[in-house]
């Protein structure tokens, strides 16, 4: 690192080994992807410009819960999440950010026999991908975790791979770090794509080509490719959240029936839902909290930790709304979609979570690498019609 306030990440750079010597690669994004990305492709000798229209973590990150697991029942979600978890683990600390383990739960209540029956399967499949997660039942929930109330559970999966941290405080981090390695941040600056060749477009009309675009400007993503003449199978939708006072160590937890989840925070409890199923518009949505959002999230927030009733009505310490970005099948678009252009966006609410690794592993694509095949961008026409449905929800098939 060049500065004495820029954090010095131990990542293993090999300095014989620089596989971006004489590439220039725009990244458009300053969120945790696109500053994780800008910080690979430096320090492998890519010749980088970070840009942002706003600032660092200005939009979909900064407005992210940050909570980080590994439990994902498919083979390629549990890999790409457990080297999240293992990088952030690698990268946070005192001079960096913080990431605290914190165990992550979610249940299904009495009488959601549907929901049960997923979580146990999700469990079967995690332990079948050695991922570490248990089942249990609500008696058993209760003996390891006082602080829910599980009178209401009939079966509840438990991760122990998982924390939290702070996405803005991640993201600055790795910005800093990118540019400690060579990168150039050029924040407010918005800019737009064009393809044949890669190029990146200033607002004073300064045409700038490159061998490589990656857009991962989050819920602009497809607007910025549509501009392009690259349609994209991706929709950005509005969701909510808060905090409030009360005192909550662990766990980490997803109500499957009540549609809600919480971590510890500083300030007492983060918890969210808010979920809009349709589209929203990254110009104009609206980034506050709907009036009666956290009304009606903290009384179900209560009823399953029961301490934080006593923080009463002066509890609630802010709330707000963001965007969230979903694709047809519920997985994301991340990879080359033309000639030196790649994209990594329709993260359906997990893409804070799988920085580390998506960040690195789109690098190592534009550096020549494989890339992700399920992930493949071009599987999707662009024009597909499909509902969309939150991250976190259960696949009740």
């Amino acid at each position: 690192m060049s500065g004495p306030d820029e954090p010095e990440l131990a990542v293993g750079a090999d300095a014989f080994t620089r596989a971006g010597a004489g590439l220039e690669v725009a990244v458009v994004g300053a969120g945790a992807i696109g500053a994780t990305a800008a910080y690979d492709l430096a320090r492998e000798g890519a010749d980088v410009t970070l840009y942002d229209r706003d600032d660092v973590a200005s939009d979909a990150t900064g407005r992210a819960a940050g909570i980080c697991y590994d439990a994902f029942a498919d083979g390629l979600d549990a890999e790409i999440a457990s080297d999240a978890i293992e990088r952030f683990r690698a990268l946070s600390g005192d001079d960096t950010f913080p990431f605290v383990e914190c165990p992550y739960v979610w249940l299904a209540r009495d009488g959601d026999a549907d929901g049960a029956d997923a979580i146990r399967e999700q469990v079967r499949r995690m332990q079948e991908h050695e991922i570490v997660a248990f089942e249990m039942d609500g008696e058993t929930l209760a003996d390891r975790f006082s602080s829910l109330r599980t009178d209401d559970v009939d079966v509840a999966g438990i991760a122990g791979a998982a924390g939290y941290t702070d996405p803005t405080r991640y993201t600055a981090c790795l910005a800093a770090a990118a540019t400690g390695a060579g990168a150039t941040l050029e924040t407010g600056t918005p800019v737009e794509v064009r393809t044949d060749p890669a190029r990146v477009i200033r607002p004073d009309g300064t045409i700038r080509e490159v061998d490589a675009v990656l857009v991962a400007a989050g819920a602009r993503t497809g607007e910025l490719l549509d501009d392009a003449g690259i349609p994209l199978a991706v929709k950005p939708y509005r969701v909510q959240a808060l905090v409030a006072a009360g005192d909550l160590a662990e766990p980490m937890c997803y109500d499957a029936t009540g549609d809600f989840y919480l971590r510890p925070h500083a300030g007492g409890i983060l918890a969210g839902d808010g979920v809009e199923h349709r589209v929203a518009d990254p110009d104009t949505y609206d980034r506050e909290a709907d009036p009666t959002f956290a009304d009606d999230l903290l009384e179900r927030v209560t009823h399953r930790v029961p301490a934080l009733e006593r923080a009463g009505d002066d509890g609630l310490e802010r709330a707000w709304a963001g965007l969230c970005t979903a694709t047809p099948d519920r997985d994301p678009l991340v990879g080359r979609v033309a000639d030196g252009l790649y994209v990594a966006t329709g993260f359906q609410g997990h893409g804070f979570m799988r920085a580390p690794a998506i960040g690195e592993r789109i690098a190592e694509e534009i550096l020549g690498g494989s890339g992700i095949d399920a992930f493949d961008p071009l599987r999707f026409d662009g024009d597909e019609a499909f509902e969309i449905v939150e991250g976190m929800a259960l696949d009740r098939e």
